[in-house]
Order: structure tokens, then C-alpha cells, then sequence
């Protein structure tokens, strides 16, 4: 079973990427964020950013940076499919996969601006936010020093592949073709 892991700034294309995995090479599809979301809505809290990103520090500080992966790694690995796993956010997310089997980990990245408009288009409850707090969110959650905070930016260090969205699906599509035919030498 192969797992993909991808991180990237908000808004970049991880579901883009999710959904030509899923649909063009029957990938399961497994999110950090649906995981939160889950949560969030069993302890009656509002469906927003600073909720996921709160509980996802707290289940992280309690169980451990790789909780949250590791949870849904259960239930990919029932399945036994080539699985992708969205929304990493954490370099321990990253280690705990990795000791988990085959794992490639993508990143993906776009122009602020291109990502902002993104983000408002797809109208998720978590994205009804100005540019500015768009920025602040990100800025947040780029980097920290505190070990269960989100570190997107040291995660897409870590990638294995980077990719660049700020272009058409069919150059996302071939950049994604491109990884596949590496992974498969």
C-alpha cells in the first residue's frame, strides 16, 4: 500500500490533488481536516478555522504528534487501496507516516492572490474570510516552535515532491503525471 501525504498553503490545491488521485488512479481518500471536523461537531463546537486548529494542537499535545494520521492510517490500512491523506500540517504527521510504510509526501504551493480567490470560489464554512484574514490565518499557521502547532512550512520542507499551482488543472495534472512515472521507476 503506497501512502501520499499532502501539505501545502491554503488554498494551494490539496483537494484538486486528492481528487485526480482518487479519480484517475483510485486512490482512497483520507482528511486531516474531515477528521476535525468530526470532532469538532461531537463536542457541539462552531465549524471554523480556529476550532480545527485548536483541537487539532490538543489532540496532538495529549496523544501525540501523529495521532491524528495514525487514526486515519487505520482505516486506510483496512482497506488496503493506495490511500492519500490530506491536510498535513505537522512534521510528526510526516515521521509517523513514514514509519508506517511507503510514503510520499507532496507539497503544493500558489500565489497568495490565486489561493485567496481559490479559498472565497470553493465556500467552504471555514473560508468565509476577508484577504486579510486569510494572511493572518496563514501566517499562523506557517510556523511554530511549539511541537504540536501547525508548521506548514517545515512540513513542505520535507516534501518529497513540490508543485506549483498557480496554472491550469492540466498542468497541475502533468506535474502530478510526472511524480507517478518517478515513484514508479
Amino acid at each position: 500500500m503506497l501512502i501520499i501525504g499532502i501539505t501545502g498553503t491554503l488554498g494551494a490545491g490539496k483537494g484538486t490533488i486528492v481528487d485526480f488521485l482518487v479519480n484517475e488512479k483510485g486512490f482512497s481518500h483520507y482528511s486531516v481536516r474531515g477528521y476535525l471536523l468530526k470532532v469538532i461537531r461531537s463536542r457541539g463546537l462552531e465549524e471554523n478555522r480556529d476550532n480545527m486548529v485548536s483541537v487539532a494542537n490538543e489532540l496532538r499535545k495529549f496523544h501525540g504528534n501523529a495521532y491524528i494520521v495514525e487514526q486515519l492510517y487505520l482505516d486506510a490500512a483496512h482497506s488496503g487501496n493506495n490511500t492519500i491523506i490530506e491536510s498535513i500540517r505537522n512534521t510528526g504527521e510526516i515521521e509517523g507516516l513514514r514509519k508506517l510504510g511507503k510514503f510520499i509526501l507532496i507539497a503544493v504551493d500558489a500565489t497568495p492572490e490565486v489561493r485567496y480567490n481559490r479559498v472565497v470560489f470553493r465556500r467552504s464554512e471555514t473560508d468565509r474570510i476577508s484577504y486579510e484574514e486569510f494572511l493572518d490565518n496563514e501566517e499562523r499557521e506557517m510556523q511554530s516552535t511549539e511541537p504540536s502547532a501547525q508548521n506548514i512550512r517545515a512540513c513542505m520542507d520535507l516534501a518529497d515532491f513540490n508543485l506549483n499551482n498557480d496554472g491550469s488543472f492540466e498542468e497541475l495534472h502533468h506535474q502530478i503525471e510526472t511524480i507517478f512515472n518517478i515513484i514508479n521507476q
